[in-house]
C-alpha cells in the first residue's frame, strides 16, 4: 500500500489544500481509499495521460519525478501539483520515530584527489541541493567540477582559487 500525499506547492512547503489517498494493488485491482478504481487511462505520449473517474476527464503530464524522494510534479487540467508518497516501510520506521531518507544531509565535502582549486561556485551562508556545483578542482591537466551529494547550508569554505589541495582534505563544511 502507498499512501499518496497530492498538493498545490512542491514538496517541503505548507500546501492549503493538500489531500492524502491510499493507494493498493491487490489481484489485478487498484484500489483508492478502500474503494476499487472504476476509471479509464490511456497514455496519450510519453509521460503524458488521460484519465476518466467518476464522470471526470483528466489531462495529466508528468513534469517531474524523483524516485529517491518518491515525489512527482504533475500538470493536471493545467493545474500543478505536487505529490509524496510513503510505502510500508516508509510509514514504519515514521511510527518508529525514524526516516527513511534517500536525501541527506551532509556535514562537509573533501577532496577526492590532489590538485589546484580553480574556481568556487558558492559563498558562506548559501543554501545548497544534491547535484549543485560546488567547485572545480584541476587534477592532471583535467576539471572536474565537485557536485554536492546532498543539502545543505555552507557554514564554513575551507579552500580557496588558486590553493593546491591534497586528497581527502575538507574543502568546505556545512551547518
Amino acid at each position: 500500500m502507498l499512501k499518496i500525499n497530492v498538493g498545490n506547492k512542491p514538496q517541503g512547503e505548507q500546501s492549503e489544500n493538500g489531500n492524502t489517498f491510499d493507494i493498493d494493488h491487490q489481484q489485478n485491482a487498484w484500489f483508492i481509499d478502500g474503494k476499487a478504481f472504476e476509471g479509464d487511462i490511456v497514455a496519450l505520449g510519453h509521460n503524458r495521460f488521460h484519465i476518466i473517474w467518476k464522470n471526470k476527464s483528466y489531462n495529466i503530464e508528468v513534469i517531474d519525478r524523483n524516485p529517491a524522494e518518491k515525489s512527482t510534479h504533475l500538470l493536471i487540467n493545467g493545474q500543478h501539483y505536487y505529490t509524496s508518497a510513503k510505502d510500508d516501510l516508509d510509514l514504519l520506521l515514521e511510527k518508529m520515530g525514524m526516516q527513511n531518507n534517500a536525501s541527506q544531509k551532509i556535514n562537509n565535502v573533501k577532496a577526492p584527489m590532489p590538485g589546484l582549486i580553480q574556481s568556487i561556485a558558492v559563498a558562506e551562508g548559501d543554501s545548497i541541493a544534491k547535484g549543485d556545483n560546488l567547485l572545480v578542482l584541476v587534477a592532471m591537466k583535467m576539471e572536474n567540477v565537485i557536485k554536492s551529494s546532498g543539502s545543505g547550508v555552507i557554514k564554513t569554505l575551507k579552500v580557496a582559487p588558486g590553493q593546491i589541495v591534497e586528497k581527502n582534505q575538507v574543502l568546505l563544511e556545512f551547518h
